[in-house]
C-alpha cells in the first residue's frame, strides 16, 4: 500500500494546527495542577459561566439523549431571530461552536485560486478555515495602534473573494469605528466580496447594539455576522454559534454543513440563555467594574505597555520586562494561572500577551502573580 502521506490531499497535509488560549489541560500536566486549580486568564469568557437557568435547561433536556437533536436548531433559530428587529428563522444559522461556521463559510464559498483577505493580528482560525479549502490567504497588517488602515485595506481587497474582520478585534480588544466598517463592507459589496464579520466579544462592549451589524443585513447581501454562546453566554464546552446573514446565504450553509451539529443539549441551554437578560446584566456590570479595576493595575506595572481595551481582556506589549511571552507564561503558570502567549497571530513578535477580565478575587490574584512573575525572588 502506498503512504497514508502519499493519500493525502495536499491541502489537508500541509494544514498545520492553530494554538489558542486555554490550554488548560496542557497547562495541568505541565505544572502539576489540577485542572480546577489553574486560575485561566487566557480564554475570555464569561467568569460567572452560565446562567442558572441555562443549566436547568441541560438538565431537563438529558432525556433528550436518546434521540437525534433537531439538525436545523429549529427552536433556537426562532430565539435568536426573536432577540433582533427584522430578523427570522431563516436568517439565522446555527453552528457547532462558532468556529464550524468559519469553516462552513470558506468551503461553501471559496472556489479554485480565489483568495481571502484578513487582518494581522487576528483570529487564528480564519486562516486555517481558508487553507483548509486549498485556497490562499492575503493579509493586512494592522497600524501602530493596531487598527485597520481603512484605504489600505480596501486596496488589498481588491480581486479577493472574501474578506474576514473581528471586530472587536482578538487578540488587539480594539474596536473598529463603525464608519469605517460601512466604509469596508460598502466597497466589498461593490466588488462582489463576501464579508464574514465576527462579533464574538461585541457583547462585551460597552452600546453594544449600536456597533453591531446586525440591524444592516438587509442593506448588505454580501454580509455574514457571526455571533457566539461561547464568550458571554459561558456555554464554551458545549460548543454552539451561530450567525446572521441574508436568506440566500443562511439557506446555501444549512445545505452545507453536516446533519446534527448541534447537540440537544447545546440547543436547550443556548435557547434559554439568551433570553436571560438578568444573567448578562450582572455579567456586563462586573465586566465594567472589574476592567476599570484591573487596567488601574496594569497600569502600575511599569514595564507593561497596552492601550484601554474595548472588549472584555488586555493585550499588553511586555518587551520591557525583558522576558518574552513564553517565559512569562511559564512563570505565571508555576502559580497556577494560565496566560495567553501571542507571539503565534501572525503580525505579532514574541512580546505580547492577552489577559482576561474575571472576578475581583481572580484579579487580584493576577496581579500578584504578575508581580511576583516579574520581580522573583
Amino acid at each position: 500500500m502506498k503512504s497514508i502521506e502519499s493519500l493525502t490531499k495536499d491541502n489537508i497535509k500541509n494544514l498545520a494546527p492553530c494554538r489558542h488560549g486555554a490550554e488548560v489541560h496542557g497547562a495541568a500536566q505541565e505544572s502539576g495542577y489540577s485542572i480546577r486549580e489553574i486560575l485561566d486568564f487566557s480564554s475570555s469568557v464569561n467568569p460567572l459561566g452560565p446562567s442558572k437557568k441555562a443549566l436547568d435547561a441541560i438538565q431537563s433536556a438529558f432525556a433528550e439523549i436518546i434521540t437525534y437533536p433537531d439538525t436545523n436548531s429549529t427552536m433556537l433559530r426562532q430565539t435568536i431571530a426573536g432577540q433582533f428587529s427584522g430578523v427570522t428563522k431563516d436568517n439565522i444559522v446555527v453552528g457547532n461552536g462558532s468556529t464550524e461556521l468559519m469553516y462552513l463559510f470558506a468551503e461553501a464559498f471559496l472556489k479554485r485560486g480565489e483568495k481571502a483577505l484578513m487582518a494581522a493580528p487576528t483570529f487564528g482560525e480564519y486562516e486555517r478555515a481558508v487553507r483548509k479549502t486549498g485556497e490562499s490567504v492575503k493579509f493586512m497588517r494592522l497600524d501602530k495602534s493596531f487598527q485597520i488602515d481603512v484605504d489600505a485595506f480596501k486596496r488589498e481587497m481588491t480581486g479577493c473573494k472574501l474578506i474576514f474582520i473581528c471586530n472587536p478585534n482578538n487578540p488587539t480588544s480594539k474596536l473598529i469605528p463603525k464608519d469605517s466598517l460601512a466604509s469596508i463592507i460598502d466597497s466589498a459589496l461593490s466588488q462582489d466580496i463576501l464579508v464574514f464579520l465576527d462579533e464574538d466579544f461585541l457583547e462585551f462592549v460597552d452600546d453594544e447594539k449600536n456597533h453591531s451589524m446586525i440591524p444592516k443585513i438587509c442593506k448588505y447581501p454580501n454580509l455574514f455576522v457571526l455571533r457566539s454562546f461561547t464568550k458571554i453566554f459561558g456555554l464554551t464546552g458545549l460548543r454552539v454559534g451561530y450567525g446572521v446573514t441574508n436568506k440566500e446565504i443562511a439557506e446555501v450553509l444549512h445545505c452545507a454543513k453536516i446533519p446534527w451539529n448541534v447537540n440537544c443539549l447545546a440547543q436547550a441551554a443556548a435557547t434559554v440563555a439568551i433570553k436571560d437578560s438578568a444573567h448578562l446584566q450582572v455579567t456586563l456590570e462586573l465586566i465594567k467594574k472589574e476592567k476599570a479595576w484591573l487596567q488601574t493595575k496594569l497600569s502600575n506595572i511599569a514595564s507593561f505597555s497596552f492601550s484601554p481595551p474595548d472588549a472584555n481582556f488586555f493585550f499588553i506589549d511586555i518587551e520591557k520586562t525583558g522576558l518574552t511571552a513564553n517565559a512569562l507564561k511559564h512563570r505565571m503558570l508555576r502559580q497556577g494561572i494560565l496566560i495567553r502567549d501571542c507571539s503565534n497571530f501572525v503580525g505579532l513578535n514574541e512580546f505580547y500577551i492577552r489577559v482576561a477580565v474575571k472576578t475581583h478575587e481572580e484579579n487580584t490574584r493576577l496581579i500578584e502573580a504578575f508581580k511576583n512573575a516579574l520581580n522573583p525572588v
